[in-house]
């Protein structure tokens, strides 16, 4: 029998793009920790990567009938969108040139960074998900779709965050400014109980006891 790490899903590239992926939904859930220089200035190092490794993840078929399980819940993504929206503070809006709405707009359209982080996470954190706990098939299905996704909409995502990112940096503002207390009530507010992070806490034994 075909040993199971010759599968496409344990592929050096794969492996490679999980390694990258931790680390972007590491930064997303863990900003509220960091100061807002180093957040940008490590997602800006950290979203070219990104881009690069799904680019060279392999093409896969899907063998599944049945969608298989999606573990990032709309808690989830308004955690990872109001940190973000909060770190980002004023920065967070920047002016899109890559929307189809243009065309037909009179006026400019105006997009999101921490809109943009929370749909990657969504995408490639389901992905890491099933690929940890998944059986090879669940893990060849999210790769499958990870690498549909990535091609419909968060791979131009990533890059339109990434201009205004590099923006940002190459025009050297001040980037050091504080939560608002406001931004951090919100934050307090989101019900993160049935969110993954509970769900993990609860798995691995780390519940506030």
């Amino acid at each position: 029998m075909k040993d199971q790490f010759d599968h496409i899903v344990y592929s050096k590239n794969v492996i490679e793009f999980v390694a990258v992926a931790n680390e972007f939904c590491l930064l997303l859930e863990n900003c509220a920790k960091i100061s807002k220089i180093e957040f940008i200035e490590t997602a800006q190092k950290l979203l070219p990567l990104l881009y690069l490794k799904a680019c060279l993840l392999p093409k896969n078929e899907t063998d599944l009938e049945e969608e298989i399980e999606k573990f990032v819940s709309e808690s989830d993504w308004e955690f990872i969108h109001s940190s973000v929206q909060s770190k980002m503070g004023a920065h967070d809006q920047y002016l899109e040139v890559f929307e189809e709405d243009m065309e037909y707009s009179e006026t400019p359209v105006v997009a999101s960074i921490s809109e943009n982080f929370a749909d990657i996470y969504q995408d490639v954190k389901d992905f890491l998900t099933s690929y940890r706990i998944g059986t090879m098939d669940v893990m060849n299905e999210a790769l499958w779709d990870l690498n549909n996704s990535f091609y419909q909409h968060w791979g131009q995502n990533l890059v339109n965050s990434l201009r205004s990112i590099h923006n940002l940096v190459a025009k050297n503002e001040n980037l050091d400014e504080e939560i608002e207390d406001s931004d951090r009530s919100k934050l307090d507010n989101i019900d993160l109980s049935n969110s993954i992070f509970s769900q993990r806490k609860r798995e691995w034994g780390e519940e506030d006891q």
